[in-house]
């Protein structure tokens, strides 16, 4: 991959990223309070089945 598709991937994830907070603050507020009383456990996991999801997504893609 060369420097120009990093930074197009990169720029995706941030406009998605950015896109909820955006769109509707408030229930972007109330997740994250909700994510913030998870336990360390729980946060892993759901970081383990987003990481999975990319990958299969893009083992898909490619």
């Amino acid at each position: 991959m060369d420097g120009a598709t990093w930074l197009a991937a990169l720029g995706l994830a941030l406009i998605l990223e950015g896109l909820l907070p955006f769109v509707a603050p408030r229930a972007w507020r109330q997740a994250f309070s909700q994510l913030m009383q998870m336990r360390d456990g729980q946060v892993r996991f759901f970081g383990l089945l987003a990481l999975l999801g990319g990958l299969a997504l893009l083992w898909s893609a490619g």
